[in-house]
């Protein structure tokens, strides 16, 4: 099996379908041993790990195997239950736990799940880190003594220490009174933390996707597909929408009519709102290659710069720390601000919204709509695993006509995902028939391949 699990790690931990490799309960019990063994490499008594799930029904499973996992090397773990992603880098942290374990699959359906894990300082590990773990798992590992085992205890209060957190980060005093607010928590790990938050601050809610059963997270509701929250807020005459994910660490922004603003929107409020007060370190804004080229533009005009980073929070994230910058996302809906988390957060990002709104007195309409976006179209194939199709020679020279059409006019990105196996068709143009053919030739070349 060493074989199978080269390249173990994608770009948000181990992913995968549930009850098949590399996503079985006998994996999740080898991956908790291996972590164990990197962060308890002393053999002393008293470590500790934190586990939180969303709501999937293979959570439990995974659960219970990571515990059994951790245990084995004298590991103390404490399980959160359903919480959402950052909440487990916070409390990894308050809890001074030597390593946070996320049991999710963020925004993919049901039937899929992975495991994400974070350092002591509840940030996402370091590629080096995550090779080393998927090196014990290769090789195995000595169970402790009998006398030597970890213990397991729930705690209870989890999401309300997060929950505090998260109101901490408002100025003092200020409400949400007078803002009726339709939160869509995609049926997932946020269902009760996020609506309990938005009401303790005064608005008034209105929930939706907040009643899961294992298998509708992210089923219709959520970040991922909006129609649903977009038509309550219109029906409700609410003034804005929060949508998040399965895991709560992503998130849309819906205005009064039923827009839907994505990442690279709320990025760029709040880099100007950041700028204005003083707080933007850096003078700039980590987002990936994927963000827009309209965003890149509006921050130039404000005397703002872009830094761009490969596709993944957790690469943002890493050149966030290293260039010391405290503003980062995706335009996915990964927000990053490190002056309160350590890891994309939906609902920190939609109460920094409201808390925007209620200062300025505009409508979500008014600061949703920052910059022009320039014509984008993504299309994603899909290929069985153990196809390369990417490495084929029709593919590369399809990609290689297609730059050269969009030289000097639009720029192509065409990457496999870190947690599908699809492959993401990417372009940007301001002349959409091109980029139109340009796509649509791509993705037919590389479906004729796969």
């Amino acid at each position: 099996m060493a074989a199978a699990e080269e390249g173990l790690f994608g770009t948000d931990g181990v992913r995968g379908t549930a009850n098949k490799h590399p996503m079985t309960a006998e994996m999740a019990l080898r991956l908790g041993a291996a972590a164990g063994r990197f962060f308890r490499r002393d053999g002393a008594s008293g470590h500790r790990v934190v586990i939180g799930k969303d709501t999937r029904l293979s959570g439990y499973m995974f659960e219970n195997a990571l515990t059994a996992g951790f245990a084995s090397t004298g590991m103390n773990v404490l399980l959160l239950g359903p919480v959402p992603t950052p909440a487990v880098g916070m409390l990894t942290i308050s809890m001074r736990a030597d390593v946070g374990v996320m049991i999710s699959a963020s925004h993919n359906p049901h039937h899929d799940n992975g495991i994400k894990f974070f350092g002591p300082d509840g940030f996402k590990l370091s590629d080096e880190a995550e090779a080393e773990i998927g090196r014990l798992v290769r090789e195995g590992v000595e169970p402790v003594r009998a006398e030597n085992i970890g213990r397991a205890r729930r705690i209870d209060d989890g999401r309300f220490r997060y929950g505090e957190r998260l109101k901490a980060t408002l100025p003092a005093g200020q409400t949400l009174a007078g803002l009726k607010v339709v939160i869509d928590c995609a049926n997932g790990a946020a269902h009760r933390t996020a609506p309990e938050v938005l009401w303790e601050l005064g608005a008034e809610v209105i929930p939706v996707g907040v009643s899961p059963d294992g298998f509708n997270i992210n089923q219709k509701c959520g970040s991922t597909d909006t129609t649903l929250a977009a038509e309550t807020v219109v029906a409700h005459g609410a003034d804005v929408g929060i949508c998040l994910d399965g895991d709560a660490d992503r998130v849309m922004i819906i205005d009064e009519s039923g827009h839907v603003a994505d990442g690279d929107q709320i990025m760029a409020l709040f880099a100007a709102r950041m700028a204005r007060q003083g707080r933007l370190k850096g003078g700039a804004l980590v987002a990936t290659v994927m963000s827009n080229l309209g965003l890149e533009r509006h921050l130039e005009g404000l005397g703002l710069r872009l830094e761009r980073t490969r596709v993944g929070d957790r690469y943002v994230v890493e050149r966030m720390r290293a260039g010391g910058f405290n503003l980062g996302g995706e335009q996915s809906g990964h927000i990053v601000m490190t002056d309160y988390a350590t890891t994309g957060d939906g609902l920190l990002a939609g109460l920094q919204f409201l808390s925007a709104m209620v200062d300025s007195g505009r409508r979500a309409s008014e600061l949703t709509r920052c910059f022009e976006t320039v014509p984008q179209l993504l299309k994603n194939v899909r290929y069985r695993d153990g196809q390369q199709p990417l490495e084929a020679a029709a593919v590369r020279r399809a990609i290689a006509a297609a730059e050269q059409r969009l030289q000097g006019n639009g720029r192509l990105l065409i990457r496999k995902s870190g947690t599908e196996p699809l492959v993401r068709v990417m372009a940007e143009s301001e002349d959409e028939t091109l980029l139109a053919e340009v796509v649509g030739e791509l993705v037919a070349e590389i479906e004729a391949v796969v």
